[in-house]
């Protein structure tokens, strides 16, 4: 079988021997680090996308797509204005009013800082998922009247209140009496409990939209008109189409990226700092790489004139080296690829089983919203890595490759 001959040398010149086992070793060395390199950069990529995702799924169970305000922080006649954006645009999938205030709520003793949202159960559950997550009761509990109450799981803790128990609710407002300026409270019933994330379980707590309007003196006004829509990430396209095109200069719409921006903008600017900072132990090794290919070029100066005195050109030494030291990079950079999308897929059940055996927890969900390591492989990210490691295995081959082909057949066989 015919081989162009830099080709067949290159890859002769992997083989060890007796005189030069130093310079494999190192070779392999290189190769290794190229592997482990690629593997653990894919590996922690895959549970950053993992953490992203996850978060992102635990704040859109509570924060919707879109939310449209009026100037003055008060939206009237939202029936007529939801009817009217539904038809103006296709893309919006539901439409909810919401009420949001601040409160404190009381519990004999017990104090608790929460953030209000009146809501109406039957247009929520177009818009948000939150009655997939509720751990008792249900959100339909919440009746025009009634004065029913849902509250996250940690706040029902940090409250000691279960469903059915009383809670008083204290809002920033102030009532005029006889006796002075007193704070507007009332008695609300807790009818559910709901589990989306430690953040909006410590302090959310949703309440009827009439309820609320009458609590925070809002009337027949609403703070804001949620929008849902069906692909979350056409989200950000929609608000420029509405702020644009759409709603008059009375209104402002904001998206679900707005309300956690600076998060997000953290989120990407770690991934994209983690990619850099682990990219330098591919880095090692492929500085191993061109010493590896430096001590070859010194250990073979004899062969390489020989090969120039029957006629080898300058280009085909050159060749010779650099596909030397590609099939290191290609061969470590594919084995690390292939690991580290075992790693990547199977990060979860590993880590799970790391902590049962040795009786850790890596992750508290009062830090990190979730109790467990999760992974997300994306394949533009294996791209990028491969022609990252490959880019770099061939930068480490110029050098040598270079130097191989300036040795002078006379200098190099004087002495031998």
């Amino acid at each position: 079988m015919y081989r162009p001959l830099p080709l067949f040398i290159g890859l002769r010149y992997l083989r060890a021997k007796k005189r030069n086992q130093f310079i494999s070793i190192i070779s392999a060395i290189s190769f290794i680090g190229i592997a482990l390199g690629v593997a653990v950069l894919i590996t922690v990529m895959s549970v950053m996308n993992g953490f992203d995702e996850q978060i992102k799924d635990r704040i859109l169970m509570m924060v919707p797509p879109i939310k449209v305000y009026q100037a003055g922080g008060k939206l009237y006649y939202w029936q007529a204005f939801s009817e009217d954006l539904t038809q103006k645009d296709k893309r919006i999938s539901g439409v909810a009013p919401i009420i949001e205030g601040q409160g404190m709520l009381s519990v004999n003793d017990t104090n608790a800082f929460a953030a209000i949202q009146g809501i109406e159960p039957q247009y929520e559950n177009s818009v948000v998922p939150i009655a997939d997550h509720m751990e008792q009761g249900e959100l339909n509990s919440l009746q025009s009247g009634k004065f029913n109450i849902i509250l996250g799981k940690y706040l029902a803790q940090s409250l000691d209140v279960k469903v059915g128990d009383k809670v008083t609710l204290i809002v920033p407002q102030a009532n005029l009496t006889p006796a002075g300026m007193m704070p507007r409270l009332k008695q609300f019933k807790v009818s559910g409990i709901f589990s989306v994330s430690y953040q909006y379980d410590s302090y959310y707590a949703l309440v009827n939209i009439e309820d609320a309007a009458k609590l925070f003196q809002m009337g027949n006004a609403v703070s804001a008109l949620q929008l849902g829509v069906k692909d979350i990430y056409q989200a950000p396209f929609l608000k420029q189409t509405l702020n644009h095109s759409i709603l008059s200069d009375f209104y402002i719409a904001r998206d679900w990226t707005d309300e956690n921006k600076s998060f997000f903008q953290a989120l990407q600017m770690e991934k994209t700092m983690m990619f850099f900072i682990l990219m330098l132990i591919i880095a090692v090794a492929i500085f191993n790489l061109l010493s590896s290919l430096v001590m070859v070029v010194t250990d073979k100066r004899s062969d390489i004139a020989i090969m120039r005195t029957l006629g080898m050109s300058s280009r085909q030494i050159i060749m010779t080296f650099i596909i030397q030291g590609l099939a290191i990079g290609i061969i470590g950079t594919l084995i690390g690829v292939i690991l580290g999308v075992i790693l990547s897929i199977n990060a979860t059940e590993i880590v799970n089983w790391i902590q049962v055996v040795f009786h850790v927890q890596f992750l508290s969900p009062s830090v990190y919203q979730i109790d467990f390591i999760p992974s997300k492989l994306i394949s533009n990210d294996i791209l990028h890595v491969g022609i990252a490691s490959l880019l770099l295995s061939l930068l480490a081959t110029l050098y040598p490759a270079w130097s191989a082909s300036r040795v002078q057949p006379a200098e190099a066989l004087r002495y031998e």
